[in-house]
């Protein structure tokens, strides 16, 4: 097991699953404590196997929890389990939870919009606020990771751009919270990762040929691995990031180029 993350105590945002999954398992390889939030019972299975595989895999603690990050009565107690299982404050926060939504604006209803906008930028706002009220006081510095995506920048024309828009909104929140939060030793950064296959881009790569077709698009020749994002995640809640905050990091594969 690696040290580098000793002693912290994180909340990964729809992490029973996916990529949150993946991010989770590297905080608990480099030593961190994690919850593994989930929004719905249907995942509550999924969260407890990835909670027991990092507490035997890795001998670090780790809890799951139901809270929709979207509500914001909900987060509070989020927290709080976080704070109880692991005898101590959350100093790494990251923000992984979201969807997409694939539909044409001009066939979408404003339900489809809304409900993304709540899923990836409310989220992001209710559960950042939380971090903050609860370690400002008690003079705790800590990490906020936001995770975007490329199609930030890129955009979209394949009916993604409830999910275009609202990645934007991350990375401008994270942009001008790490100015806020500097100060207090807080540091927020944004990871931009490119085409993930999980079970959020399982529509749109269906089979082999569509995830061939897709490589050949890519300037790496390949999708990300899973790995990759929890990798940069890893660094940029570690010591080695120190002097980093208000960064958008382009880990899109050559998608960005930024």
């Amino acid at each position: 097991m690696g040290q580098s993350l000793s002693g912290k105590k994180a909340i990964v945002t729809g992490s029973a699953r996916g990529l949150g999954a993946g991010i989770a398992r590297i905080l608990a390889r480099e030593g961190a404590d994690v919850l593994i939030n989930y929004a719905h019972a249907a995942s509550e299975e999924k969260a407890q196997r990835v909670a027991d595989a990092l507490v035997k895999d890795y001998g670090v603690q780790s809890v799951p929890f139901q809270a929709d990050v979207t509500r914001e009565e909900a987060i509070p107690g989020l927290f709080d389990r976080a704070e109880n299982a692991f005898g101590g404050p959350v100093t790494l926060l990251v923000n992984n939870a979201g969807i997409c939504p694939v539909v044409n604006i001009v066939d979408s209803d404003f339900k489809s919009w809304k409900d993304c906008l709540a899923a990836n930028v409310d989220s992001l706002f209710l559960t950042c606020r939380e971090f903050l009220r609860r370690n400002i006081p008690r003079g705790l510095p800590g990490r906020i990771i936001n995770i975007a995506s490329q199609a930030a920048f890129n955009g979209s024309k394949n009916g993604k751009t409830h999910y275009a828009a609202s990645k934007g909104a991350v990375v401008s929140f994270g942009i001008s919270l790490a100015k806020e939060t500097a100060r207090y030793g807080i540091l927020v950064n944004t990871v931009c990762p490119g085409m993930v296959l999980t079970e959020l881009t399982a529509g749109t790569l269906k089979n082999g040929e569509a995830i061939e077709k897709y490589n050949q698009s890519l300037p790496l020749g390949r999708l990300e691995e899973v790995s990759e994002v929890g990798e940069m995640v890893a660094f940029l809640a570690g010591d080695k990031a120190s002097y980093s905050t208000g960064a958008v990091f382009d880990i899109s594969g050559g998608m960005m180029s930024r």
